[in-house]
């Protein structure tokens, strides 16, 4: 499917100024070099500008000081950030998923659940007792919804996504496939106490307790999602115990993110790939957690704060602080550790007469 659209039109769109032909059409977005007269190169940097040549295009998207008619363009757009100008550029060119409107014959919806007007149910769609879902909403194929889930307006789910039981996903949603929101916590307990309780209280330095059986503790709280929040694929949301595991209006959470019950993540927060926070962990709002990074239960990471890729919290993380290493500490703290470190071999080689 072709999505055509004029420069003047996108440029609009953008909230960019424009030169030259405004009513030519572009019909995709490309990279200057593989980029036919048709399409639209993405140069919003001049390092990519001497690329335009080894193109066809007719027209771009250039910095904002750009000569555009020296590049021998008929057409410019002028935009200061080049990174956000491509959140609308690609949103220009997105074709969604592919969903036909309505309701698949082959959804599975039970008497009781709400669909909201302009909702499209895909193929395959469970839908179980109660459950809501939003107007306007995207559900695609072989989405898994459980008892008395509410999904709110205009949410798009991805293909096999599964929402457990009670869990209310707020507006806007986007769930990316194979994401699993409302599984249990992993909450267990032993009848005595545990060899794992004493070596925590004794911070391993005596455990005695013998082994034991662990006993399950149900997950009863539910899951709740805010508005405009983006979830990655195969990212698992256990849900609470007794409260809900909450995330906030606007967090983006990138794939594979692992979030413990009872957690509560505050608004804005972006949290990257293999992110794995402990159950109870409180996390506030417009914090920043790298890579692989991951928090232990029961603590608090301040708004603000920023946590590097690989970074271990193993404590609580005072508001606007940025952490590294493992167990985290001060960035700044880390880096000189770092490089104490690397000294350490000649240092070694001088006290040892080998220098």
């Amino acid at each position: 499917m072709t999505r055509s659209i004029t420069i003047a039109d996108l440029a609009q769109q953008l909230g960019a100024p424009y030169g030259g032909n405004g009513e030519l059409c572009v019909t995709r977005a490309c990279e200057p070099r593989d980029a036919g007269p048709d399409d639209l190169a993405l140069a919003m940097d001049p390092r990519f500008a001497e690329n335009l040549k080894d193109g066809a295009a007719k027209a771009a998207v250039l910095w904002a000081d750009a000569d555009w008619q020296a590049l021998g363009l008929e057409a410019a757009i002028l935009v200061g950030r080049g990174r956000l100008a491509m959140a609308g550029i690609t949103a220009a060119f997105d074709h969604g998923v592919g969903l036909e409107e309505g309701i698949h014959p082959t959804a599975v919806i039970h008497e009781s659940a709400e669909i909201g007007a302009g909702a499209t149910i895909g193929p395959l769609v469970v839908i179980g007792a109660g459950a809501s879902v939003g107007a306007g909403a995207k559900i695609a194929p072989q989405v898994s919804i459980g008892a008395g889930v509410t999904i709110g307006e205009a949410a798009l789910i991805h293909a096999g996504a599964k929402i457990g039981a009670r869990a209310k996903i707020g507006d806007r949603v986007i769930i990316q496939p194979g994401a699993v929101i409302g599984a249990d916590g992993f909450s267990f307990v032993t009848v005595e106490k545990s060899h794992v309780e004493e070596a925590r209280e004794s911070l391993g330095a005596a455990v005695e307790a013998e082994g034991q059986a662990w006993q399950r503790i149900a997950s009863i709280g539910g899951v709740e999602i805010g508005d405009d929040v983006e979830i990655g694929a195969n990212v698992t949301i256990d849900q609470g115990t007794i409260r809900a595991t909450k995330i906030g209006d606007g967090c983006k959470l990138d794939n594979q993110v692992h979030i413990g019950h009872n957690v509560v993540v505050g608004r804005h927060c972006l949290l990257c790939g293999q992110v794995g926070i402990a159950g109870s962990t409180v996390v506030g709002d417009y914090v920043v957690m790298g890579g692989q990074a991951g928090a232990a239960d029961n603590l608090s990471i301040g708004s603000g704060a920023i946590i590097g890729a690989g970074t271990g919290v193993l404590s609580n993380v005072p508001k606007g602080r940025s952490m590294m290493g493992y167990p985290a500490v001060a960035m700044q703290t880390h880096v000189e550790m770092y490089k104490a470190l690397r000294r350490l071999p000649r240092l070694l080689a001088k006290l040892s007469g080998k220098d």
